[in-house]
Parts: C-alpha cells; sequence; structure tokens
C-alpha cells in the first residue's frame, strides 16, 4: 500500500537534507558504552528515539527532529557505537557490531535515560535495530518506523549464496571480509562513505559541507572496528559474544513484529533492499507501507524529512 504523506508544508522549516547541526550534544553511560546524542523538544513529550545507519550520523535526522519537536514530540537521536562522540568505557571490551549487541545498546540507552517505552524509527542499521528491539521487547517500542522493512537476519541466511547481480552489490561485504579491506576502509573510510552516499541515493544532490558534517562521525577511535566486525559477522567469517548466543537463535528464527508499524522506501534507493512484498508477512499489528515518490534514496530520514516524520506521528496514532 502507498500513501502520499500528508505533513503540510507550513510545518517544514528547511530544504530536505540542508538541516543545520545539533545543538551541544549530551552524554550518557548506558551498558559498556557513554553515548553521545542529541535531543531536541519538550522534556514530558512523548519519546522518539531515532536511529542512524551506515555510513551516515546523527544529521541524517536534523530535519525530522525539527518537525517532531515542533510538534511537541521528545526526540533522542545517539551515536551508535563507533560513531561520534559514543565512546566504549572500557578498552577491554570486544568491538562487536552483530545485531543483538546493537539493539541490546538501545535498551541499555532507554533504560540510562529512564525512558519506559518509544517510537523508534530508523534506517539501515537504525532499522534493524528497531526491527529487533520491536521483535524481543516490544514493551519497550511504542510503534515503529522502519525504512526498508524486515532486516532482521542470521548469520546462516548471509552465508547462502546470491544470483550474481545480487552478489555484486554486497561487494563491500565481501571487500570487509579481507585484511585490504579493512586497511582500505581505515584509509580512505571518507572516500569510502561517499561513494556509498552517491551509489545508495544516485538522485541525492548533496553538497560537501552536508557530507562533511556526518563524515566527523567515522573519526571515532572504534568506527573501522565496529564496521569491519558488523559485516564479517553477517557473512559468519568473524564470531560474535557467547552471551548473546541465545538472542541470536531466537532472532535467526524470523520472529514476526506485533507494534504498530509504517515501513518506508525511497522510489530511488540504489543500495540493497528486499522487495515490500517479501517481509509484509512480518508485520501482525496494524501495518502501511508507504513508497516515498521523488527520486528517494537510501537516506530516507534526511532525503524525505517530511515523509518520515509524518510517518512517526501517523505509527503514534495507530
Amino acid at each position: 500500500m502507498s500513501t502520499t504523506p500528508r505533513m503540510s508544508a507550513t510545518n517544514a522549516t528547511t530544504q530536505p537534507g540542508t538541516g543545520t547541526s545539533f545543538g551541544a550534544l549530551k552524554q550518557v553511560d548506558a551498558g559498556p558504552l557513554n553515548v553521545g546524542y542529541a535531543e531536541a523538544g519538550p522534556p514530558d513529550g512523548p519519546v522518539v528515539l531515532l536511529l542512524h545507519g551506515w555510513p551516515y550520523d546523527v544529521h541524517s535526522f536534523a530535519d525530522v527532529t525539527l518537525l517532531l519537536a515542533a510538534r511537541g514530540y521528545r526526540v533522542i537521536v545517539p551515536y551508535l557505537r563507533g560513531y561520534g562522540t559514543t565512546r566504549f568505557l572500557s578498552d577491554a571490551t570486544l568491538r562487536n557490531g552483530q545485531q543483538s549487541v546493537l539493539a541490546v545498546d538501545v535498551i541499555a540507552f532507554m533504560d540510562a535515560l529512564g525512558i519506559g517505552d518509544a517510537i523508534i524509527g530508523g534506517f539501515d542499521w537504525g532499522a534493524r535495530s528497531a526491527n529487533v528491539v520491536a521483535a524481543l521487547w516490544p514493551h519497550r517500542c511504542k510503534a515503529m518506523v522502519s525504512v526498508s522493512g524486515y532486516l532482521i537476519g542470521s548469520q546462516a541466511a548471509g552465508k547462502a549464496p546470491l544470483v550474481p547481480s545480487a552478489e555484486l552489490s554486497w561487494w563491500y561485504q565481501y571487500y570487509f571480509a579481507t585484511e585490504r579491506g579493512r586497511a582500505g576502509y581505515g584509509t580512505y573510510r571518507r572516500e569510502f562513505a561517499k561513494l556509498i552516499w552517491h551509489t545508495a541515493s544516485p538522485k541525492w544532490n548533496f553538497d560537501d559541507t552536508t557530507f562533511d558534517r556526518s563524515a566527523a562521525a567515522f573519526d571515532n577511535p572504534d568506527h573501522v572496528a565496529i564496521v569491519i566486525h558488523n559485516y564479517r559477522w553477517r557473512l559468519g567469517v568473524a564470531g560474535g559474544e557467547p552471551g548473546y548466543d541465545d538472542l541470536e537463535k531466537r532472532l535467526a528464527a524470523a520472529p514476526v513484529i506485533t507494534v504498530p508499524t509504517i515501513t518506508l522506501e525511497g522510489d530511488a534507493n540504489g543500495a540493497p533492499h528486499p522487495d515490500p512484498g517479501a517481509y509484509a508477512a512480518k508485520f501482525t499489528g496494524k501495518y502501511t507501507h508507504r513508497t516515498i515518490p521523488g527520486g528517494v534514496g537510501h537516506n530516507l530520514p534526511q532525503e524525505a524529512p517530511q515523509a518520515f516524520a509524518q510517518a512517526i506521528i501517523d505509527a503514534d496514532g495507530y
């Protein structure tokens, strides 16, 4: 089902993708991390938690945050582990990027801020984390907005070969599985990120200022380790932590998501993504899918902030 976003132009104060930087970031200890995050809106408003992906950062939600805060939401946008001002509290902690760990980070972050439940939205890695939270801890997720739908996976699924055209689109995963890939990403992370931005959003004409604002997040000292482990874990060429095995077993069963959900897809997403029809049955609560027109690519919240913000508002009303 495709619907047109209803947020009126009078609610928008910026052009898509050009929102100003957030104000001073906050920091909080949460689980093994000291998490950096942006926050806007009334402190007693309904909580919206927005999760970015790779290779992006909190600024993917800069415009969305302005729109939602103006509607009375308390909007919180954390840097994931390995990005921006988020740091590990101990040098001894494994720099782990597996899917369950990133979702546990979300729960620990909510606990640290005293948040019982939230409307959770995300794209790319952030959509996967939102999916995992909604599937395993539905009482913590009031509603969800997920770009590209259902993204929960498993190492077994990641080992299955795809048709050549699909394998081509995942080239960077295989590159990262090599030591040359680790060294290459460490040396050229900004060039790499810009290439992904262009290929994943071929019709998005972002400028250098917009890119550089986000690329600063990749200077995090743990960024390369987290990214490499994330993709190697997916392919089964790197192990996880035993303490998360039970969660991964539950996720490998591809659990359904019962919370109210709106899934979104841009009509020009150049990144690998499933067809909406392939995952619709995974959402057993109130559910809608929207395809966003106008040349919108993978970084949907930044390219189409009004559509993403409207989806948050509508999911909250389900």
